[in-house]
């Protein structure tokens, strides 16, 4: 068989412009069309025909290399300056212009809350094409490392051993060079000496300044390089992280909102996240659903009294242990008389009210002798407490039962079946089609920008599957003629 061999000086007719390489239904045309019909005053970057002064790269077209770049997982302020060189595809999308990788970056980080912005226009646009409905969203989170070393974590205790050990070391330090200005005043030694002095004068200055910080912000500990993030558990272990937050529709699972916390898990993120995705549609969803992360009785309590229905598990629920004879017990099995503020047990018995918990900020109950749970025969499966069974009854205990049954009813099941492939596919495009495993900015406005990047550009590609590339850039090009900011 013969080979088929290249030939790199071969002479070739080459098309005359760079609009010709690109083909009508190539999906660069429909972020190049999105991004142009965007209004820069609606998302918040000041835009003046005739400046005076130093030239700037148009605002657009940064803005068109951030969204298209993200959409393909280069996020690299270097990559994507390479990608203007020597990618056709970012060259017709920039229109020729190559800016260098310092100015890139210097966009991304000053112009944060337009990045922001820009998914918030994005899902406006998904609501003017229909492809919302708004019935039903799923909130999901996952966690996202930052841009920092959780070695840098500080505590209390690290910072008093740290400075204990720096003030031993400035004490030694200053011996040295008392003694060897004794001894060798022109040894080169002695400036050595006093150059580590004042770096470790700067180090003791920084710890203190980060123990200020801890006082003040009465937390645990603080990362010294992104004083905002906070320390997350992953499957990957402990790391410096942020908690990325999404609301999704149920109808093409389109991102309607999101979000980055600095928290470590979801369990008061529940009646924010839906209330600000309620903010984005014409009208409050019907259902919110989301996994047993979420199972705040008091957050939910704040969406099922706006009428919205709550499908969420409870720890208990999502658990899926098999019946065990201690169920048989469980505090499910014991009635409560509103009447009397009382659990009746299995048994028979009466357990009163006992008093409240300001820790657990709950009621508890107990037999004032607990000699009742002694002698009774369930005593060692009911309870091993020579104390008595103890009940603890929460503030919001109507609602997690009311609940606990809307989650086992049909419609509960049906909707939380479609969780998954709904709200986790967007965290597995970005986690894996896109490689984001940490995100490039500091800060928790940082993250929120990036991760508004994120969703922005799975919902384009989202409209790019659902819609086609040509009818997509119809679509947003009327809208454009229209003069309405989508």
């Amino acid at each position: 068989m013969a080979y088929i061999y290249g030939n790199r000086y071969q002479t070739e007719l080459f098309p005359q412009s760079i609009e010709e390489y690109v083909a009508q239904d190539d999906p660069v045309r429909a972020y190049d069309t999105f991004v142009q019909s965007l209004e820069l005053k609606d998302v918040g970057i000041d835009y003046v025909e005739v400046r005076v002064g130093n030239l700037e790269y148009n605002p657009k077209a940064m803005l068109k290399l951030l969204v298209y770049g993200y959409s393909y997982g280069i996020r690299s302020s270097r990559k994507l300056e390479r990608a203007c060189y020597h990618n056709v595809s970012f060259m017709w999308l920039m229109e020729g212009l190559k800016p260098d990788h310092k100015t890139i970056a210097n966009f991304r980080k000053n112009n944060k809350k337009a990045l922001k912005n820009v998914f918030k226009q994005c899902a406006r646009l998904c609501l003017k094409l229909g492809l919302i409905e708004g019935n039903t969203l799923f909130v999901d989170g996952s966690k996202i490392r930052a841009n920092a070393s959780i070695n840098n974590n500080w505590t209390k205790e690290k910072c008093d051993q740290y400075l204990a050990d720096i003030d031993k070391r400035i004490e030694s330090i200053l011996a040295e060079c008392d003694a060897t200005d004794d001894k060798e005043k022109n040894n080169d030694s002695l400036v050595k000496l006093k150059e580590e002095l004042k770096d470790k004068e700067t180090l003791k200055a920084k710890v203190k300044s980060i123990m200020e910080e801890l006082k003040k912000e009465n937390t645990v500990s603080i990362n010294g390089t992104d004083s905002e993030c906070v320390k997350v558990k992953g499957r990957q272990g402990s790391h410096a992280g942020y908690n990325g937050q999404i609301v999704v529709d149920e109808q093409h699972g389109l991102i309607v909102h999101t979000d980055v916390v600095n928290e470590n898990n979801d369990i008061h993120q529940f009646a924010s996240q839906i209330e600000q995705a309620n903010e984005a549609l014409p009208k409050p969803c019907e259902n919110a659903c989301g996994d047993a992360g979420y199972s705040c009785s008091s957050e939910l309590k704040k969406i099922d009294e706006q009428g919205i229905a709550v499908i969420v598990p409870s720890q208990k629920q999502a658990s899926h242990n098999k019946d065990k004879e201690s169920d048989a017990y469980s505090k499910e099995q014991f009635k409560y008389d509103a009447q009397k503020d009382c659990y009746i047990c299995p048994m028979g018995q009466e357990i009163p009210y006992s008093h409240f918990s300001t820790k657990k900020q709950s009621k508890l109950y107990r037999f004032k002798n607990g000699s009742i749970c002694l002698s009774c025969k369930s005593y060692g499966i009911c309870t091993k407490s020579k104390r008595g069974r103890a009940i603890i009854r929460i503030a919001e205990e109507e609602t997690k039962l009311k609940l606990e049954q809307l989650y086992k009813t049909r419609h509960g099941q049906e909707i939380y079946k479609l969780r998954k492939q709904k709200v986790e596919l967007p965290f597995g495009h970005i986690k894996r089609n896109l490689g984001v495993s940490a995100f490039l900015l500091r800060g928790l406005d940082g993250a929120k920008a990036e991760m508004a990047l994120f969703s922005s550009c799975f919902n384009i590609a989202r409209l790019i599957t659902i819609l086609g590339v040509p009818l997509l850039i119809s679509k947003l090009t009327i809208g454009c003629m229209e003069n309405s900011p989508v």
